[in-house]
Protein backbone atom coordinates (compact mmCIF):
# COMPACT_ATOMS: atom_id res chain seq x y z
CA UNK A 1 0.00 0.00 0.00
CA UNK A 2 2.61 2.41 1.02
CA UNK A 3 4.80 1.55 -2.07
CA UNK A 4 1.54 2.57 -4.11
CA UNK A 5 1.08 5.54 -2.79
CA UNK A 6 4.83 7.21 -3.02
CA UNK A 7 5.50 5.30 -6.52
CA UNK A 8 2.03 6.16 -8.36
CA UNK A 9 2.97 9.94 -9.20
CA UNK A 10 5.94 8.63 -10.53
CA UNK A 11 4.74 6.47 -12.96
CA UNK A 12 2.26 8.87 -13.73
CA UNK A 13 5.14 11.38 -14.09
CA UNK A 14 6.89 8.97 -16.45
CA UNK A 15 4.05 8.35 -18.62
CA UNK A 16 3.29 11.45 -19.15
CA UNK A 17 7.01 12.38 -20.84
CA UNK A 18 6.60 9.19 -22.32
CA UNK A 19 3.52 10.23 -24.22
CA UNK A 20 4.65 13.04 -26.25
CA UNK A 21 1.49 13.48 -28.13
CA UNK A 22 -0.76 13.77 -24.96
CA UNK A 23 -2.29 17.24 -25.15
CA UNK A 24 -1.71 20.04 -22.85
CA UNK A 25 -5.56 20.14 -21.66
CA UNK A 26 -5.13 16.15 -20.81
CA UNK A 27 -1.66 16.44 -19.03
CA UNK A 28 -3.35 19.22 -16.62
CA UNK A 29 -6.06 16.86 -16.02
CA UNK A 30 -4.01 13.78 -15.15
CA UNK A 31 -2.21 15.29 -12.99
CA UNK A 32 -5.23 16.10 -11.38
CA UNK A 33 -6.79 12.59 -11.24
CA UNK A 34 -3.55 11.29 -10.07
CA UNK A 35 -2.77 13.18 -6.85
CA UNK A 36 -6.77 12.91 -6.25
CA UNK A 37 -6.00 8.94 -6.30
CA UNK A 38 -3.53 9.28 -4.50
CA UNK A 39 -5.20 11.57 -1.45
CA UNK A 40 -7.78 8.97 -1.60
CA UNK A 41 -5.47 6.18 -0.85
CA UNK A 42 -3.71 8.12 2.10
CA UNK A 43 -7.09 8.33 3.34
CA UNK A 44 -7.82 4.45 3.46
CA UNK A 45 -4.19 4.21 4.97
CA UNK A 46 -5.23 6.61 8.09
CA UNK A 47 -9.06 5.09 8.13
CA UNK A 48 -7.16 1.39 9.29
CA UNK A 49 -3.83 3.21 11.01
CA UNK A 50 -3.41 1.90 14.58
CA UNK A 51 -0.81 3.37 16.65
CA UNK A 52 2.17 -0.13 15.96
CA UNK A 53 3.42 1.04 19.26
CA UNK A 54 7.24 1.75 20.67
CA UNK A 55 10.07 0.84 18.52
CA UNK A 56 7.56 -0.23 15.44
CA UNK A 57 6.35 1.02 12.39
CA UNK A 58 2.61 0.84 10.58
CA UNK A 59 2.07 -0.96 7.20
CA UNK A 60 5.74 -1.78 7.05
CA UNK A 61 7.04 -3.34 3.73
CA UNK A 62 11.04 -4.00 3.38
CA UNK A 63 12.92 -5.55 0.79
CA UNK A 64 17.16 -5.78 0.24
CA UNK A 65 18.19 -3.16 -1.49
CA UNK A 66 21.79 -2.80 -0.54
CA UNK A 67 22.84 -5.77 1.08
CA UNK A 68 26.49 -4.76 1.60
CA UNK A 69 26.24 -1.99 4.24
CA UNK A 70 22.82 -3.74 5.78
CA UNK A 71 20.55 -0.83 3.95
CA UNK A 72 17.33 -1.99 2.82
CA UNK A 73 13.90 -0.83 0.92
CA UNK A 74 12.32 -0.45 4.49
CA UNK A 75 9.33 1.81 4.49
CA UNK A 76 6.30 2.34 7.55
CA UNK A 77 4.62 4.95 9.13
CA UNK A 78 3.73 6.01 12.55
CA UNK A 79 1.89 9.07 14.07
CA UNK A 80 5.05 11.46 13.13
CA UNK A 81 4.42 10.61 9.51
CA UNK A 82 1.17 9.46 8.46
CA UNK A 83 0.19 13.31 9.18
CA UNK A 84 3.07 14.87 7.13
CA UNK A 85 2.09 11.96 4.42
CA UNK A 86 -1.52 13.69 4.65
CA UNK A 87 -0.78 16.97 4.29
CA UNK A 88 1.67 16.17 1.36
CA UNK A 89 -1.10 14.28 -0.82
CA UNK A 90 -3.33 17.36 -0.20
CA UNK A 91 -1.10 20.01 -0.97
CA UNK A 92 -0.04 18.71 -4.33
CA UNK A 93 -3.90 17.94 -5.37
CA UNK A 94 -4.14 21.62 -4.21
CA UNK A 95 -1.29 22.91 -6.39
CA UNK A 96 -2.88 20.50 -9.69
CA UNK A 97 -6.58 21.81 -9.45
CA UNK A 98 -4.58 25.74 -9.03
CA UNK A 99 -2.64 25.00 -12.61
CA UNK A 100 -5.79 23.83 -14.69
CA UNK A 101 -5.54 27.03 -16.22
CA UNK A 102 -1.71 26.79 -17.06
CA UNK A 103 -0.24 27.09 -20.61
CA UNK A 104 3.50 27.41 -19.82
CA UNK A 105 4.79 24.01 -20.65
CA UNK A 106 1.91 22.10 -18.50
CA UNK A 107 2.71 18.31 -19.18
CA UNK A 108 6.63 18.75 -18.29
CA UNK A 109 5.10 21.01 -15.47
CA UNK A 110 2.79 18.26 -14.50
CA UNK A 111 5.68 15.39 -14.62
CA UNK A 112 8.03 17.62 -12.56
CA UNK A 113 5.57 17.78 -10.01
CA UNK A 114 3.81 14.45 -10.14
CA UNK A 115 8.28 13.74 -9.55
CA UNK A 116 8.74 15.77 -6.46
CA UNK A 117 4.97 14.21 -4.95
CA UNK A 118 6.80 10.76 -4.93
CA UNK A 119 9.78 11.96 -3.38
CA UNK A 120 8.35 13.60 -1.09
CA UNK A 121 6.06 11.23 0.25
CA UNK A 122 8.86 8.73 0.36
CA UNK A 123 11.26 11.19 2.24
CA UNK A 124 8.46 10.69 5.08
CA UNK A 125 7.40 7.07 4.93
CA UNK A 126 11.42 5.94 4.60
CA UNK A 127 12.73 3.48 7.13
CA UNK A 128 16.10 3.33 6.10
CA UNK A 129 18.62 6.83 6.43
CA UNK A 130 20.22 5.93 2.34
CA UNK A 131 16.25 6.06 1.18
CA UNK A 132 15.57 8.76 3.29
CA UNK A 133 18.80 10.87 1.86
CA UNK A 134 18.09 9.92 -1.77
CA UNK A 135 14.58 11.42 -1.76
CA UNK A 136 16.25 14.07 0.29
CA UNK A 137 18.57 15.14 -2.26
CA UNK A 138 16.23 14.38 -5.49
CA UNK A 139 13.67 16.75 -3.53
CA UNK A 140 16.58 19.14 -4.07
CA UNK A 141 17.03 18.73 -7.78
CA UNK A 142 13.05 18.60 -8.57
CA UNK A 143 12.65 21.94 -6.73
CA UNK A 144 15.62 23.67 -9.01
CA UNK A 145 14.27 22.78 -11.94
CA UNK A 146 10.73 24.32 -10.83
CA UNK A 147 12.36 27.13 -9.65
CA UNK A 148 14.84 27.53 -12.94
CA UNK A 149 12.53 26.77 -15.47
CA UNK A 150 8.83 28.38 -14.62
CA UNK A 151 10.06 31.14 -11.68
CA UNK A 152 10.31 34.89 -12.69
CA UNK A 153 12.44 37.54 -11.80
CA UNK A 154 16.37 36.69 -11.04
CA UNK A 155 14.47 32.79 -11.35
CA UNK A 156 18.18 31.19 -12.23
CA UNK A 157 20.06 33.01 -9.66
CA UNK A 158 17.64 31.92 -6.56
CA UNK A 159 17.34 28.40 -7.63
CA UNK A 160 21.21 28.47 -7.83
CA UNK A 161 21.50 29.69 -4.43
CA UNK A 162 18.70 26.89 -3.18
CA UNK A 163 20.25 24.32 -4.95
CA UNK A 164 24.01 24.94 -3.69
CA UNK A 165 22.64 26.19 0.22
CA UNK A 166 20.50 22.59 0.42
CA UNK A 167 23.04 20.44 -1.07
CA UNK A 168 25.45 21.59 1.03
CA UNK A 169 23.26 20.73 4.16
CA UNK A 170 22.75 17.51 2.05
CA UNK A 171 26.42 16.61 2.67
CA UNK A 172 26.47 17.45 6.38
CA UNK A 173 23.52 15.13 6.60
CA UNK A 174 25.19 12.12 4.59
CA UNK A 175 27.75 12.71 7.11
CA UNK A 176 26.29 12.44 10.14
CA UNK A 177 24.51 8.93 8.77
CA UNK A 178 27.75 7.62 7.97
CA UNK A 179 28.47 8.45 11.60
CA UNK A 180 25.66 6.71 12.79
CA UNK A 181 26.41 3.52 10.72
CA UNK A 182 29.93 3.59 11.90
CA UNK A 183 28.72 3.01 15.49
CA UNK A 184 26.10 1.08 15.44
CA UNK A 185 26.66 -2.86 16.21
CA UNK A 186 26.15 -4.55 14.00
CA UNK A 187 26.31 -1.65 10.98
CA UNK A 188 22.95 -0.65 9.72
CA UNK A 189 21.16 2.69 8.38
CA UNK A 190 18.13 1.04 9.36
CA UNK A 191 16.07 4.05 11.54
CA UNK A 192 14.12 2.21 13.85
CA UNK A 193 17.12 -0.61 14.35
CA UNK A 194 19.13 2.66 15.40
CA UNK A 195 16.93 4.38 17.17
CA UNK A 196 16.44 0.72 19.98
CA UNK A 197 20.15 0.39 19.86
CA UNK A 198 21.46 4.67 20.06
CA UNK A 199 24.93 3.25 19.13
CA UNK A 200 26.57 6.64 20.01
CA UNK A 201 25.34 6.71 23.74
CA UNK A 202 27.88 7.12 26.42
CA UNK A 203 30.45 8.93 23.93
CA UNK A 204 29.80 12.66 24.10
CA UNK A 205 32.38 13.96 21.80
CA UNK A 206 31.28 11.48 19.43
CA UNK A 207 27.38 11.60 19.66
CA UNK A 208 27.90 15.45 19.87
CA UNK A 209 29.91 15.66 16.46
CA UNK A 210 27.34 13.15 14.53
CA UNK A 211 24.24 15.75 16.20
CA UNK A 212 25.97 18.52 14.52
CA UNK A 213 26.03 17.06 11.14
CA UNK A 214 22.72 15.80 11.12
CA UNK A 215 21.68 19.19 12.80
CA UNK A 216 22.91 21.54 10.90
CA UNK A 217 21.96 19.50 7.68
CA UNK A 218 18.45 19.68 8.60
CA UNK A 219 18.36 23.39 9.64
CA UNK A 220 19.33 24.57 6.58
CA UNK A 221 16.44 22.43 5.34
CA UNK A 222 13.95 24.09 7.59
CA UNK A 223 15.36 26.63 7.46
CA UNK A 224 16.30 28.19 11.02
CA UNK A 225 18.39 31.60 11.77
CA UNK A 226 21.36 31.24 10.82
CA UNK A 227 20.89 29.05 7.96
CA UNK A 228 17.68 30.86 6.53
CA UNK A 229 19.19 32.74 3.58
CA UNK A 230 18.33 31.01 0.57
CA UNK A 231 14.78 31.15 1.32
CA UNK A 232 13.66 34.44 0.57
CA UNK A 233 15.07 34.92 -2.96
CA UNK A 234 13.61 31.25 -3.80
CA UNK A 235 10.13 31.77 -2.70
CA UNK A 236 9.84 35.49 -4.25
CA UNK A 237 11.05 34.35 -7.53
CA UNK A 238 9.33 30.82 -7.51
CA UNK A 239 5.51 30.00 -9.14
CA UNK A 240 3.20 30.44 -6.97
CA UNK A 241 2.83 26.16 -6.85
CA UNK A 242 6.43 25.70 -6.47
CA UNK A 243 6.28 28.52 -3.70
CA UNK A 244 3.71 26.43 -1.93
CA UNK A 245 5.06 22.82 -2.17
CA UNK A 246 8.73 24.13 -0.87
CA UNK A 247 6.93 26.18 2.46
CA UNK A 248 4.02 23.67 2.86
CA UNK A 249 6.15 20.29 1.93
CA UNK A 250 9.73 20.66 1.23
CA UNK A 251 10.49 22.77 4.75
CA UNK A 252 8.82 20.13 6.90
CA UNK A 253 11.89 17.55 5.86
CA UNK A 254 13.51 19.34 8.27
CA UNK A 255 11.66 19.43 11.05
CA UNK A 256 10.84 16.07 10.64
CA UNK A 257 14.54 14.28 10.77
CA UNK A 258 14.43 16.32 14.09
CA UNK A 259 11.77 14.22 15.36
CA UNK A 260 12.42 10.54 13.50
CA UNK A 261 16.28 10.53 13.33
CA UNK A 262 17.84 13.29 15.51
CA UNK A 263 16.04 12.82 18.86
CA UNK A 264 15.44 8.87 19.16
CA UNK A 265 18.83 8.00 17.41
CA UNK A 266 20.86 10.45 19.59
CA UNK A 267 18.88 11.28 22.71
CA UNK A 268 22.23 11.69 24.57
CA UNK A 269 23.37 14.17 22.61
CA UNK A 270 19.92 15.96 22.22
CA UNK A 271 19.77 16.58 25.73
CA UNK A 272 23.29 17.90 25.79
CA UNK A 273 22.32 20.52 22.78
CA UNK A 274 18.65 20.79 24.18
CA UNK A 275 19.58 24.60 25.10
CA UNK A 276 21.49 25.57 22.09
CA UNK A 277 18.30 23.94 20.01
CA UNK A 278 15.98 26.52 22.31
CA UNK A 279 17.69 29.01 21.67
CA UNK A 280 17.96 28.76 18.04
CA UNK A 281 14.78 28.42 18.13
CA UNK A 282 13.66 31.31 19.97
CA UNK A 283 16.05 33.22 17.75
CA UNK A 284 14.16 32.28 14.93
CA UNK A 285 10.57 33.12 16.01
CA UNK A 286 11.34 36.88 16.90
CA UNK A 287 13.90 37.25 14.13
CA UNK A 288 11.60 36.08 10.95
CA UNK A 289 8.81 37.67 12.86
CA UNK A 290 10.58 41.43 12.91
CA UNK A 291 12.01 40.72 9.45
CA UNK A 292 8.71 40.03 7.50
CA UNK A 293 7.62 43.28 9.88
CA UNK A 294 9.84 45.28 7.90
CA UNK A 295 8.64 43.80 3.94
CA UNK A 296 7.01 45.31 1.52
CA UNK A 297 6.56 42.64 -1.04
CA UNK A 298 3.87 40.33 0.35
CA UNK A 299 5.25 37.41 -0.88
CA UNK A 300 8.74 38.17 0.53
CA UNK A 301 7.02 39.28 4.21
CA UNK A 302 5.10 35.26 3.75
CA UNK A 303 8.86 33.85 3.52
CA UNK A 304 10.02 35.56 6.38
CA UNK A 305 6.95 34.45 8.54
CA UNK A 306 8.08 30.42 7.25
CA UNK A 307 11.21 31.24 9.54
CA UNK A 308 8.90 32.19 12.64
CA UNK A 309 6.86 29.22 12.45
CA UNK A 310 9.34 26.63 11.66
CA UNK A 311 11.10 28.23 14.92
CA UNK A 312 8.00 27.40 16.94
CA UNK A 313 8.62 23.82 15.81
CA UNK A 314 12.65 24.22 16.46
CA UNK A 315 11.48 25.71 19.92
CA UNK A 316 9.21 22.50 20.95
CA UNK A 317 12.10 20.13 20.29
CA UNK A 318 14.42 21.34 21.98
CA UNK A 319 12.13 21.57 25.04
CA UNK A 320 11.30 17.93 24.81
CA UNK A 321 15.48 17.43 25.71
CA UNK A 322 15.23 19.39 28.85
CA UNK A 323 14.57 16.45 30.69
CA UNK A 324 13.48 16.43 34.37
CA UNK A 325 11.12 14.04 36.23
CA UNK A 326 7.86 16.12 36.47
CA UNK A 327 7.84 17.44 32.88
CA UNK A 328 7.20 14.18 30.89
CA UNK A 329 3.52 14.86 29.72
CA UNK A 330 4.54 18.57 28.79
CA UNK A 331 7.55 17.56 26.79
CA UNK A 332 5.13 15.37 25.12
CA UNK A 333 2.63 18.20 24.77
CA UNK A 334 5.59 20.20 23.07
CA UNK A 335 6.49 17.56 20.38
CA UNK A 336 2.96 16.84 19.94
CA UNK A 337 2.39 20.69 18.95
CA UNK A 338 5.35 20.39 17.13
CA UNK A 339 3.85 17.65 14.41
CA UNK A 340 0.77 19.65 14.57
CA UNK A 341 2.16 23.27 13.59
CA UNK A 342 3.96 21.28 10.35
CA UNK A 343 0.61 20.31 9.18
CA UNK A 344 -1.27 23.61 10.07
CA UNK A 345 2.16 25.45 8.18
CA UNK A 346 1.78 23.19 5.48
CA UNK A 347 -1.95 24.55 4.85
CA UNK A 348 -1.81 27.93 5.39
CA UNK A 349 1.04 28.60 4.12
CA UNK A 350 0.42 26.79 1.16
CA UNK A 351 -2.74 28.90 0.79
CA UNK A 352 -0.97 31.90 0.71
CA UNK A 353 1.49 31.46 -1.55
CA UNK A 354 -1.03 30.46 -4.17
CA UNK A 355 -2.84 33.79 -2.82
CA UNK A 356 0.24 35.45 -3.92
CA UNK A 357 0.33 33.88 -7.20
CA UNK A 358 -3.19 35.03 -8.51
CA UNK A 359 -1.79 38.80 -7.59
CA UNK A 360 1.17 37.65 -9.67
CA UNK A 361 -0.94 36.47 -12.68
CA UNK A 362 -3.06 39.75 -12.56
CA UNK A 363 -0.96 42.83 -11.82
CA UNK A 364 2.35 41.44 -12.03
CA UNK A 365 3.58 42.53 -8.58
CA UNK A 366 3.71 41.51 -4.94
CA UNK A 367 4.26 45.21 -3.80
CA UNK A 368 1.51 46.13 -1.24
CA UNK A 369 1.98 49.59 -1.55
CA UNK A 370 0.57 48.80 -5.57
CA UNK A 371 -2.94 47.97 -3.82
CA UNK A 372 -5.39 49.32 -2.02
CA UNK A 373 -9.22 48.73 -1.44
CA UNK A 374 -8.82 45.09 -3.41
CA UNK A 375 -12.08 43.82 -1.92
CA UNK A 376 -14.17 45.30 -3.78
CA UNK A 377 -12.84 43.83 -7.07
CA UNK A 378 -11.87 40.88 -5.63
CA UNK A 379 -14.47 39.75 -2.76
CA UNK A 380 -13.45 36.09 -2.72
CA UNK A 381 -9.62 37.12 -2.50
CA UNK A 382 -9.86 39.03 0.33
CA UNK A 383 -12.00 36.24 2.23
CA UNK A 384 -9.61 33.82 1.53
CA UNK A 385 -6.68 36.11 2.76
CA UNK A 386 -8.19 37.24 5.89
CA UNK A 387 -8.74 33.51 6.86
CA UNK A 388 -5.36 32.60 5.85
CA UNK A 389 -4.17 35.54 7.39
CA UNK A 390 -6.25 35.02 11.32
CA UNK A 391 -5.27 31.49 10.78
CA UNK A 392 -1.14 32.24 10.44
CA UNK A 393 -1.19 34.32 13.60
CA UNK A 394 -2.94 31.59 15.51
CA UNK A 395 -6.54 32.49 16.20
CA UNK A 396 -8.57 30.35 18.35
CA UNK A 397 -10.50 28.28 15.81
CA UNK A 398 -7.91 27.87 13.16
CA UNK A 399 -5.43 24.87 13.42
CA UNK A 400 -2.43 27.61 13.97
CA UNK A 401 -3.94 28.36 17.26
CA UNK A 402 -4.25 24.46 18.10
CA UNK A 403 -0.15 24.23 17.30
CA UNK A 404 1.05 27.30 19.46
CA UNK A 405 -1.16 26.52 22.07
CA UNK A 406 0.44 22.72 22.49
CA UNK A 407 3.61 24.61 21.94
CA UNK A 408 4.28 26.99 24.30
CA UNK A 409 2.19 25.05 27.18
CA UNK A 410 4.86 21.95 26.89
CA UNK A 411 7.55 24.09 26.17
CA UNK A 412 7.02 26.66 29.17
CA UNK A 413 5.74 24.18 31.45
CA UNK A 414 9.81 22.53 30.46
CA UNK A 415 11.74 25.63 30.35
CA UNK A 416 10.01 28.88 31.85
CA UNK A 417 12.51 31.02 29.42
CA UNK A 418 10.53 29.73 26.45
CA UNK A 419 8.18 31.75 26.93
CA UNK A 420 10.45 34.85 25.73
CA UNK A 421 9.33 33.78 22.26
CA UNK A 422 5.78 35.25 22.60
CA UNK A 423 6.35 37.96 21.43
CA UNK A 424 6.81 36.32 17.78
CA UNK A 425 2.82 36.08 18.09
CA UNK A 426 2.08 39.57 18.76
CA UNK A 427 4.63 40.60 15.61
CA UNK A 428 3.36 38.02 13.57
CA UNK A 429 -0.40 38.97 14.08
CA UNK A 430 0.86 42.81 13.54
CA UNK A 431 2.07 42.10 10.22
CA UNK A 432 -0.68 40.63 8.76
CA UNK A 433 -3.16 43.52 10.05
CA UNK A 434 -1.20 45.80 8.29
CA UNK A 435 -0.67 43.40 5.11
CA UNK A 436 -4.82 43.03 5.09
CA UNK A 437 -5.31 46.86 5.70
CA UNK A 438 -2.96 47.92 2.80
CA UNK A 439 -4.15 45.39 0.30
CA UNK A 440 -7.35 45.14 0.59
CA UNK A 441 -9.13 48.33 2.68
CA UNK A 442 -9.52 51.51 1.30
CA UNK A 443 -10.33 53.03 -2.13
CA UNK A 444 -9.49 51.07 -4.68
CA UNK A 445 -6.73 52.44 -6.37
CA UNK A 446 -3.56 51.24 -8.66
CA UNK A 447 -3.07 47.81 -9.21
CA UNK A 448 -6.73 47.27 -7.68
CA UNK A 449 -8.28 48.26 -10.16
CA UNK A 450 -9.80 45.85 -13.10
CA UNK A 451 -8.47 42.98 -10.52
CA UNK A 452 -9.90 39.86 -11.44
CA UNK A 453 -11.57 38.17 -8.75
CA UNK A 454 -10.92 34.26 -8.25
CA UNK A 455 -11.58 31.68 -10.94
CA UNK A 456 -12.85 28.57 -10.04
CA UNK A 457 -9.59 26.75 -10.42
CA UNK A 458 -7.93 28.72 -8.13
CA UNK A 459 -11.10 29.13 -5.55
CA UNK A 460 -10.77 25.15 -5.70
CA UNK A 461 -7.39 25.23 -5.29
CA UNK A 462 -6.92 27.11 -2.24
CA UNK A 463 -10.36 27.34 -0.17
CA UNK A 464 -9.74 23.44 0.39
CA UNK A 465 -6.30 23.76 2.41
CA UNK A 466 -8.02 26.51 4.40
CA UNK A 467 -11.18 24.84 4.96
CA UNK A 468 -8.71 21.61 6.45
CA UNK A 469 -6.90 24.69 8.79
CA UNK A 470 -10.67 25.61 9.85
CA UNK A 471 -11.46 21.88 10.54
CA UNK A 472 -8.23 20.82 12.70
CA UNK A 473 -8.79 24.04 14.47
CA UNK A 474 -12.56 23.24 15.16
CA UNK A 475 -12.20 19.33 15.56
CA UNK A 476 -8.27 18.87 16.27
CA UNK A 477 -8.70 15.52 18.04
CA UNK A 478 -8.97 13.01 15.00
CA UNK A 479 -5.30 14.24 14.08
CA UNK A 480 -3.90 14.73 17.32
CA UNK A 481 -5.34 11.71 18.30
CA UNK A 482 -2.78 9.95 15.46
CA UNK A 483 0.13 11.90 16.87
CA UNK A 484 0.00 11.81 20.53
CA UNK A 485 0.89 8.03 21.22
CA UNK A 486 3.77 8.42 19.01
CA UNK A 487 4.87 11.94 20.75
CA UNK A 488 4.25 10.21 23.72
CA UNK A 489 6.81 7.11 22.43
CA UNK A 490 9.76 9.92 21.33
CA UNK A 491 9.34 11.42 24.79
CA UNK A 492 10.19 8.31 26.27
CA UNK A 493 13.13 7.61 24.03
CA UNK A 494 14.89 11.12 24.33
CA UNK A 495 14.76 10.75 28.40
CA UNK A 496 15.94 7.19 28.67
Amino acid sequence: MLSLIVFLPMAAALALMALSRLGDGAARWVWVVVAAGDLALVAALWLTYEPPGAGRLAFEERAEWIPGVNSSYHVGVDGLSLPLVAMTAVIFLACSVFSLRSSDRPRTQAALFLFLQSVSLGLFVAADLILFFLFFDLSIVGMYFVIAGWGHGEAGRSAMKFFLYTFLGSLALLAGFIGLYIAADPHTFDMVELAEQTPLEGSSLAGGLVLAAILVGLAVKTPTVPFHTWLPPAHTDAPAIGSAVLAGVLLKMGTYGFVRIAMPMLPEAWRAWAWAVVVVGIVSVVYGALVALAQTDFKRMVAYTSVNHMGYVVLAVGAAGIVADDTTQARSVAVTGAVTQMVSHGLITAALFLLAGVMWDRAGTYDMASYGGLAGPAPRLATLFAVGAFASLGLPGLSGFIAEFQIFTGSIAAAPVTAVALVGILITAALFLRALQRIFTGPTRGASAGFGDLRPAELWGIAPLLALSLLIGVLPRPLLEVIEPAAQVLVQLVGR
